[in-house]
């Protein structure tokens, strides 16, 4: 039981680790730059960007933790975890170039690899758990609006 809940909290906070990470670069951006910058009629307001990251990385981490909790060993959870690692590394990077480095192309490239790396990554959660696939589905969706919205400010800026 202690094992379950130790690795429920590692998994909730590495997601939200990467969360935090992008936060560093997304606040000083935000009322600078991203402010200034054209944006299509469907941008979402700015404070829904907060609360609707939350509540996905935790629902990463909970996907996270359903893989890791299945104790058997299969090259499939392993496959996982390598896809999982990837794209949540692909999403805290978005922020650096995207805000950090004030490039909407450069975070275009990296949310477009990441777009791909996430289907893979639901793919091998699928294979795993249902519903650590399921988990990653509102994720999947909100990378989509963020890659057309991230392309859309390209183009008008």
């Amino acid at each position: 039981m202690y094992k379950k809940v130790l690795r429920f909290i590692i998994s909730i906070i590495i997601c939200q680790s990467a969360g935090i990470f992008g936060s560093l670069f997304t606040f000083e951006a935000v009322p600078d730059w991203y402010i200034t910058l054209e944006k299509p009629f469907f941008a979402p307001p700015n404070w829904i960007f907060g609360p609707v990251w939350i509540i996905l990385y935790y629902l990463m981490g909970v996907s996270l933790y359903i893989v890791w909790k299945d104790e058997l060993k299969s090259k499939t959870r392993n496959v996982f975890f390598v896809v999982f690692a990837i794209q949540l590394i692909l999403n805290a990077l978005w922020s650096l170039l995207f805000f950090g480095l004030k490039s909407p192309l450069l975070g275009l490239i990296d949310i477009l690899i990441l777009d791909v790396m996430l289907v893979v990554t639901i793919f091998y959660a699928k294979r795993v758990s249902k519903y650590a696939a399921m988990l990653l589905i509102p994720y999947m969706v909100w990378i989509i609006i963020a890659s057309v919205l991230n392309y859309a400010i390209m183009v008008l800026n």
